[in-house]
């Protein structure tokens, strides 16, 4: 036989590769694979990928550093369904590994990812693409993608896939999305509530929490609560409460609770659907910490309201509370303290509580190791203790205040907040008050002034201010170096703290050696300052300049121009005029250094004997030189021992045995110069002795007020015309005085010829020494007069109100003119 001849028309197939087998053993190979035209070749690369991607974490990180990740990017989107599966597979799985997820930032893979959630793919691609976006959307840039392509509706609409996988993944991916707040708000707009409460019937425990997890997070926004009352979302969450075999649920669900309890609707609700007893009964019964713990919480949440902690005593909410702080379990304790707290802020609560002796087992909690319940139990303390003197004897009788002033010192800055908040309600009570300082309060509060957290400044300058309304306390307050401090807090710029140093200050200006060591401290300068802004400027800071300068009455005098009936001048006093608020007054010292100048006198008053004093006699005067004559020197050395450097000279009329015993007590801080001291005044003390013998022995005041007057008007050159006061030469008078003290202070007994506001001085401080009770007001151009009040018997039954006067003591000594009169009016202006 021959050769068989093909024939000519029967074509060759040479362009045809006939099929090859291929068997790799290696990822590399897999990987170069992707890049292959064949779709077959695509899907076998990419299913293998998957296959070793799911062995390990290290395997992604391989098959990332060996190139797949641009690749499966981009073959998710391939138009064949088994390559494009395959893919999806591969980048799911790869997805979470964190090297994986930082290579994918820059492939902008999101687009896609989102894309392949539509109802035309198949399950298995909605799983891995849920479960790529699940592990992306942990990171804060992939959420904001994520929500910016519209990713979060198709994960809505996958929540009711058929597959569980598909489930899991997309409320998974909510949970995460709805950690930002843009989403919580997204998920209730795109009715994602009814979904997410559907899962809760899950047979799958993951799926429960994850959904219940979730619905916790969006109720935290108030549409979302409105929302979830209108799809009856309470109806769930109780059914859940009330269920035994959904235990694992029930700590979420009272979360839920606890978050929709913030709005009045859901409260009403809840007690509408007979929520609140089951809740009580949840508390009491349940075994299980947590879940009580978050009752409670639940509890506190519901009492922040008024309404509802009314409804919560009918309920005997304090007998639940009080058998919870003898749990064993300390988030147990710890939520029963705060729920007492809460629930103390009715007043009823308060005594309910006591009558439960649940104050005692609070007290003891606060030796507990946990700094969290620490804290709580002085928090529950502090409410309890508000406005409720017997619940602060109860902590008291418990020896509280001890472990009270301890927690002054504790570590948890929130314990020592809570703490001096309850020492500052029990110091309300004087023996209360000597307890608390026996424990060493008032040094424990000296050191939490120097913390920089403003709620502990706000409280410890609280309790400082009501401790200090002892002398006691005030003694110890400056011996443990507490003044200084407490003064710098009023540069603060927190107003609250502001406000509560200037009322400690106030109140600590009760006594004359405290206002004058705060003076030292600089209280007065910056108090000014206060004063002076629109801003900072507060009632406590008022009152306490107000105070300050009622124990320094030449500064007040000076600054403010006026001085009250109450305030009783004293040997010691001066007048170096009228000084602007914000600007410093001299000291007398200060003027006794002055050269001998122009300026208007000081008129400085003392009446006491000289051998009441250690005086130095005076050297030659030189005009042009300062001199430490007895003139031109401060007060004298006793009293001295007790004045600021920037302001002294006032005192409180007291009793001269007192007065003499205070005066030699050793001042720490201060410089005594036992060559300062201002000369008797004889004829002052003449001017007074006359006062005593003459006047005090009259009856009728409106005699004593016109004799004084007449003695006023005798001594300072008598009476003078209105039409010739041009010719009554005060002031060349005043100058020769000036210059024969070789000294810019000027005694009041030695002036001969004064004008009003001369003679308007020495009837004060005559007045204040034979108990005649008038105010001194300053005006303008030398002008100066004296206020008086005298109540007149009416002819009907009963007495009128006292009138205000002004009394002549330059043209009609005597003469009183009632306040606001024409005459009175001439007489207190030019």
């Amino acid at each position: 036989m021959g050769k068989k001849v093909k024939k000519e028309s029967e074509p060759f197939s040479k362009d045809v590769f006939d099929p090859l087998p291929i068997e790799s053993k290696t990822a590399a190979t897999a990987v170069l694979m992707l890049s292959s035209p064949e779709e077959e070749v695509l899907a076998k690369a990419c299913e293998a990928i998957h296959k070793f991607a799911e062995k390990g974490d290290e395997n992604k990180t391989s098959l990332m550093c060996l190139g797949a990740v641009e690749p499966l990017s981009r073959l998710i989107s391939h138009e064949d369904k088994t390559v494009r599966r395959n893919a999806v597979m591969a980048l799911g799985v790869m997805a979470s590994n964190n090297e994986v997820k930082k290579c994918l930032k820059k492939l902008d893979v999101i687009p896609a990812v989102i894309s392949k959630l539509s109802p035309e793919e198949n399950v298995v691609v909605h799983e891995f693409a849920t479960l790529c976006l699940t592990s992306l959307s942990a990171d804060f840039c992939y959420k904001v993608q994520i929500f910016e392509h519209k990713g979060l509706e198709p994960l809505i609409q996958l929540l009711s896939s058929p597959d569980p996988d598909v489930k899991k993944n997309s409320v998974e991916c909510i949970f995460n999305l709805v950690q930002d707040f843009q989403n919580r708000a997204a998920v209730q707009q795109l009715n994602g509530l009814p979904p997410l409460l559907e899962l809760l019937h899950s047979e799958f425990p993951v799926i429960q929490q994850l959904a219940l997890r979730t619905i916790e997070n969006i109720t935290t926004d108030s549409e979302t609560r409105v929302a979830f009352r209108n799809v009856q979302g309470f109806d769930r969450i109780l059914e859940i409460l009330g269920t035994k075999e959904f235990s694992d649920l029930h700590e979420g669900a009272l979360r839920v609770i606890s978050n929709c309890l913030e709005d009045s609707e859901s409260m009403q609700l809840i007690q509408t659907m007979g929520g609140l007893e089951q809740l009580l009964q949840f508390v009491g019964t349940t075994t299980l910490p947590e879940a009580q713990a978050n009752a409670v919480k639940a509890v506190a949440r519901m009492a922040q309201s008024g309404e509802n902690r009314k409804i919560l005593h009918e309920r005997n909410v304090e007998k639940t509370l009080t058998d919870l702080l003898m749990q064993e379990n300390e988030s147990v304790r710890t939520a029963a303290c705060q729920a007492v707290a809460t629930v103390s802020k009715n007043l009823s609560s308060r005594d309910t509580f006591r009558s439960l002796d649940a104050i005692k087992p609070i007290v003891q909690l606060l030796n507990s190791e946990g700094s969290e319940l620490r804290m709580a139990a002085a928090e529950a303390l502090s409410s309890l203790t508000n406005d409720n003197n017997l619940n602060a004897y109860a902590i008291h009788e418990a020896e509280g205040d001890k472990l009270l002033v301890r927690q002054l010192r504790d570590s948890c800055m929130g314990a020592a907040v809570y703490a001096a908040s309850v020492l500052t309600n029990m110091a309300s009570q004087e023996e209360l008050r000597r307890s608390i300082l026996a424990h060493e309060a008032m040094p424990a509060l000296v050191a939490l002034l120097h913390c920089t957290d403003n709620n502990i400044l706000i409280s410890a300058t609280q309790a400082v201010a009501s401790l200090a309304c002892d002398a006691e306390a005030r003694m110890e307050l400056r011996n443990v170096g507490g003044l200084s401090p407490l003064v710098q807090l009023l540069k603060s710029i927190n107003a609250e703290i502001r406000r509560n140093a200037s009322w400690a200050i106030s109140v600590c200006a009760n006594d004359e050696i405290t206002a004058l060591e705060l003076c030292n401290a600089g209280a007065l300068e910056i108090l000014q300052e206060i004063t002076l802004s629109p801003n900072r400027n507060n009632k406590f800071s008022e009152l306490a300049l107000q105070k300050l300068l009622d124990s320094n009455l030449s500064l007040k005098y000076s600054l403010t121009g006026h001085l009250s009936a109450s305030n009783i001048t004293t040997d010691g006093f001066y007048d170096p005029g009228q000084i602007r608020m914000g600007h410093q007054v001299p000291t007398l010292e200060e003027i006794s250094k002055q050269v001998v100048n122009n300026h208007r006198a000081t008129i400085a008053v003392n009446g006491k004997p000289l051998d009441q004093f250690i005086a130095k006699e005076p050297d030659d005067c030189k005009q042009d030189s300062p001199t430490e004559t007895t003139a031109s020197s401060v007060l004298s050395s006793k009293r001295s021992s007790k004045t600021p450097s920037k302001m002294k000279g006032k005192g409180n009329k007291e009793d001269e045995k007192r007065k003499d015993e205070d005066e030699y007590k050793p001042q720490p801080e201060i410089v005594v110069d036992e060559a300062w001291s201002l000369p008797y005044d004889a004829a002052f003390h003449n001017l007074v002795k006359e006062a005593v013998e003459s006047i005090s022995p009259l009856q009728d005041v409106v005699k004593m007020y016109t004799a004084l007057a007449m003695l006023v008007c005798d001594a300072m050159g008598g009476q003078v015309e209105a039409e010739k006061l041009h010719d009554f030469l005060w002031e060349l008078h005043i100058s020769e005085l000036k210059f024969e003290a070789c000294s810019n202070i000027v005694l009041i007994g030695k002036i001969k010829k004064g004008t009003y506001f001369h003679r308007a001085l020495l009837y004060k401080v005559l007045a204040d020494r034979i108990g005649l009770s008038c105010s001194l007001i300053r005006g303008e151009y030398n002008r100066a007069w004296n206020e008086i009040f005298i109540t007149s018997p009416k002819k009907t039954y009963g007495y009128s109100q006292p009138e205000c006067y002004i009394i002549d003591l330059m043209h009609q000594p005597g003469n009183l003119m009632k306040s606001n009169s024409p005459a009175a009016l001439a007489y207190q202006t030019i």
